[in-house]
């Protein structure tokens, strides 16, 4: 059942945790791959490059500069998928709620999205999407990791906090003058 978004959602307080898989065969083959370098110096750019591919490719929007650098100040809606395998983590996406209708709209090829359903599942898309490309961009994570299905959070109000304790990585770019956030925290 579609159900209307409005600025007016309750304050909604979302913990996730990134947890290594299990010891076993899988985890044996998991150390023998991380043996060979990978230099994640450049992550932060293959993530920006991933989130700009699909935008351009599945949006039809290109993403520009972020206009101040820093967080994204009032997301209305987030998307994550986690990763597990060689690499544990998640990927992100935050906007505003009119930036998640619009990229929903542009998706979809139409203007009239003012209800939920749909612009949840087209931004959790989106977000899937990017963790894919990122994933295939960095040698050896295409076979050696799994996402995970996609999941939006919206409101007005609420905290985001990772308990994973390992690197992340944030870029800021702007959607048709709008902020939107793409980020990975990788656990150690």
């Amino acid at each position: 059942m579609d159900q209307p978004l409005n600025a007016a959602q309750p304050r909604v307080q979302i913990q996730y945790s990134v947890r290594p898989v299990s010891s076993g065969p899988r985890a044996a083959a998991r150390s023998s791959d991380e043996k060979r370098s990978t230099s994640r110096d450049g992550w932060r750019e293959v993530l920006a490059n991933a989130a700009c591919e699909v935008f351009e490719i599945m949006v039809g929007a290109s993403l520009g500069s972020a206009t101040e650098e820093g967080s994204l100040a009032v997301a209305d809606f987030t998307a994550m998928v986690g990763i597990a395998g060689s690499l544990c983590g998640v990927v992100g996406l935050r906007a505003s709620f009119e930036s998640a209708r619009r990229i929903a709209a542009r998706m979809l090829g139409s203007d009239d999205l003012s209800v939920g359903e749909n612009v949840q599942d087209a931004f959790g898309e989106v977000c899937n999407m990017v963790a894919g490309s990122f994933k295939a961009k960095i040698a050896g994570l295409a076979d050696g990791c799994a996402l995970s299905v996609p999941t939006v959070i919206s409101g007005k109000d609420y905290a985001l906090h990772s308990l994973a304790t390992g690197e992340r990585y944030e870029v800021i770019f702007s959607f048709e003058g709008k902020p939107l956030a793409v980020t990975l925290d990788l656990h150690s």
